[in-house]
């Protein structure tokens, strides 16, 4: 509530963030009020040719964006996070342009975004910057509810059910009670995790 930092380690190092960026690409999305409800279509642009990560979500396949964000923050699905960049108005670059402005508008100073899904190493950010993305993340009840689900079936195509989990283990742990979770990684990063909770009956970054 306060702001204040209980511990802090190397907190104004600058490193990649891998897939923590999805925080930032689920806010873009909710903040601009987009239909939840319209279906959009992965497509070949949302293959990853950086590191060539593979994806359960073929080419061709149709989900509502709200279960595209759901798959994003909840199983760090890489293309159903660039599909939602791909589908805002003006477009991917729009799109990273206005995750750099919110950035900026948090207070972010460290941050850089250059796409959605924190494949690139050129997402960076600080962890004193990430407390704030946190924050501000935590104000939207579907980052709380999508982040923390422990599973999600969708059928991206007529006939085939897929079954998607969380990434962060910790979700289905009842003593931990969290409020907002996002885990990442690529080479660069190495393993990466932020979250919020209660601990002692206050909220922890």
């Amino acid at each position: 509530e306060t702001g204040k930092a209980i511990y802090q380690k190397n907190s104004d190092q600058v490193r990649p963030i891998a897939s923590i960026t999805k925080l930032m690409t689920a806010l873009i999305v909710l903040e601009a009020q987009q239909d939840l409800d319209e279906v959009l279509e992965i497509t070949s642009a949302d293959i990853d040719r950086l590191n060539n990560t593979t994806s359960r979500l073929a080419v061709g396949s149709k989900l509502s964006r709200t279960e595209l964000l759901h798959l994003a923050l909840m199983s760090s699905e890489n293309r159903a996070a660039n599909a939602l960049g791909r589908h805002y108005p003006g477009g991917l670059s729009a799109f990273v342009r206005a995750m750099n402005d919110r950035a900026r508008s948090l207070g972010m100073r460290q941050t850089i975004f250059v796409e959605p899904t924190g494949l690139s190493s050129a997402n960076v950010s600080s962890p004193n910057d990430l407390v704030l993305l946190l924050k501000a993340t935590a104000q939207q009840p579907l980052i709380h509810r999508y982040s923390t689900d422990e599973k999600l079936m969708v059928t991206p195509r007529p006939g085939r059910q897929l079954i998607f989990g969380n990434t962060n283990r910790l979700v289905q742990n009842s003593k931990w009670d969290i409020q907002v979770s996002k885990t990442g990684f690529i080479n660069e990063a190495g393993q990466c995790l932020v979250l919020m909770t209660k601990m002692d009956g206050r909220e922890v970054a």
